[in-house]
């Protein structure tokens, strides 16, 4: 079914009832005057609500919730999530809260809710408080600390070497023990598999007997993990665009995300091809780009951001094309080309490594992708390359890099969801990060109850492009009225 604009979706009836085990309920009153699930002190409790620091936007409260370190020893160490809030526009319309799961890993999902609230539509913010948490290491949230020197020192994930390897092995294994050390006992407990226990005990402090969850990319894997360990405490949930933790081996990690990658380039081009607002309009666009990526691997590509220092090729890749595909801001890339393109080369000069978000211990947490030696990981280079041959030194990469040597303590799996209500996934065609084949994959392997949501356009992100796609997910997260199975809802302008 594809959909041309604002329909009544019909309803189903969530199934399923709420199940606890090993734990004495009590109802009491919340701050908010709502009726408090709480379960006992070590699932965690909220601190009173307060309106968030200066320079939030009108009408964020924040709180932080205590929560066991080691889930395992509920009653060892603790640390403090940090929690935001918007109420209900329309009080009397509430059907409870929706919490957010932020993507990354390491974006915040207090700032989104204190900051960008227009991520959420109107229906939504009407029906329902927007209650977003930074997930452990995250933000307020126990953040993940290293040392700035040694983060600086980070080798070159251009791996040249035997040598090479072993000296990033080395290097991961010395800064793990330095971040361990700054960040405290919370760095050995950053998996997803923990933060699920978080989100429940944030949804019992809250006084929510089911989960209203949206989680967006990264947080996509905590909603399904979610689903996985507590599926009868699920209300609704939306999973937008959608992580796929069953891929199995680091060789089909990274071919996929070159495909989905190379597939936003190619879609750029196709525009481009046929636009008048592309300021590339004239030029074969790829061997403009292949000039650039040429200049910046000699460092004599100027930074735009940093004038007389020069872009290293990852950096053209990423920061510079990748980020706007997220967008898809095509006219933007375009102009953002035609300018380096134009750029007065700089004296061959050294570049400097991307930075990696300090959360990248969250990842290695949570993906298990070995590389025996050298001659596998120059392998793997090889195949992005063939896969994406326009995006050299694509991020995950860096991330299989930086995780070598790493352990693992959520690696990937199948999911097993037994007894949930109906999962909305939404995914647009042309994702740049969490390609489409994902979303389909993650979809069949929630059987009956993984209902799939296409949008037929490009970017990271789908829920809001348009009405077509608005309505159905209001619709569901509202009134629990599942979309019909193949709905489709037509691109719209970025």
């Amino acid at each position: 079914m594809r959909c041309k604009g604002r329909s009544t979706p019909r309803r189903l009836t969530a199934r399923g009832t709420v199940m606890v085990v090993g734990t004495v309920m009590a109802v009491t009153t919340g701050l908010s005057g709502a009726p408090v699930v709480q379960t006992s002190p070590s699932a965690g409790a909220l601190s009173r609500w307060a309106p968030c620091d200066a320079g939030a936007k009108p009408g964020a409260e924040c709180a932080t919730l205590s929560v066991p370190v080691d889930w395992a020893r509920p009653d060892g160490p603790r640390l403090d999530l940090a929690v935001a809030r918007r109420q209900a526009t329309e009080p009397g319309a509430r059907i409870g809260s929706m919490v957010f799961g932020p993507g990354g890993p390491g974006d915040s999902g207090v700032g989104m809710v204190v900051g960008n609230i227009g991520r959420f539509s109107p229906e939504v913010r009407r029906r329902f408080d927007i209650v977003g948490f930074d997930p452990r290491g995250v933000g307020g949230s126990n953040p993940v600390a290293c040392s700035a020197g040694l983060l600086a020192e980070r080798p070159s994930p251009e791996l040249r070497s035997q040598a090479d390897f072993d000296a990033t092995v080395a290097y991961n294994k010395l800064l793990r023990v330095d971040c361990r050390a700054r960040t405290g006992p919370v760095f050995d407990h950053l998996d997803t598999a923990r933060t699920v226990r978080d989100l429940d005990a944030l949804r019992a402090a809250l006084g929510e007997r089911k989960l209203t969850f949206h989680g967006s990319s990264y947080g996509t894997l905590l909603g399904a993990q979610y689903a996985e360990t507590y599926p009868r405490r699920v209300r609704a949930m939306v999973l937008e665009s959608v992580m796929d933790h069953s891929i199995p081996t680091t060789r089909e990690f990274l071919r996929s995300e070159a495909a989905t990658a190379q597939d936003s380039f190619r879609e750029f081009v196709k525009w481009c091809d046929g636009a008048a607002a592309c300021a590339l309009r004239g030029h074969d666009v790829r061997t403009v780009w292949q000039g650039l990526l040429d200049r910046a691997g000699q460092g004599r590509l100027e930074n735009p951001a940093k004038p007389g220092t020069a872009l290293s090729s990852s950096d053209l890749v990423n920061r510079i094309a990748f980020r706007k595909f997220y967008s898809a801001d095509y006219a933007g890339l375009a102009t953002e080309i035609a300018r380096l393109h134009v750029s007065e080369p700089l004296p061959a000069s050294p570049t400097s490594n991307m930075p990696l978000p300090l959360a990248t211990p969250v990842f290695c947490s949570d993906w298990r992708l070995p590389v025996r030696d050298y001659r596998e990981y120059a392998s793997l280079v090889s195949t992005m390359n063939r896969t994406a041959p326009d995006l050299p030194h694509l991020l995950p990469i860096h991330m299989v890099a930086a995780c070598l040597g790493a352990p693992t303590a959520n690696p990937q799996h199948r999911l097993d969801v037994d007894g949930a209500p109906p999962i909305l996934l939404s995914n647009a065609l042309h994702d740049p990060a969490t390609g489409y084949a994902w979303a389909v994959s993650v979809a069949r392997q929630l059987g009956r109850g993984g209902v799939l949501l296409t949008y037929e356009g490009h970017g990271h992100g789908s829920v809001t492009r348009g009405p077509c796609m608005e309505d159905a997910v209001d619709g569901y997260l509202t009134d629990l009225a599942v979309p019909p199975r193949g709905t489709s809802c037509p691109a719209v302008s970025p």
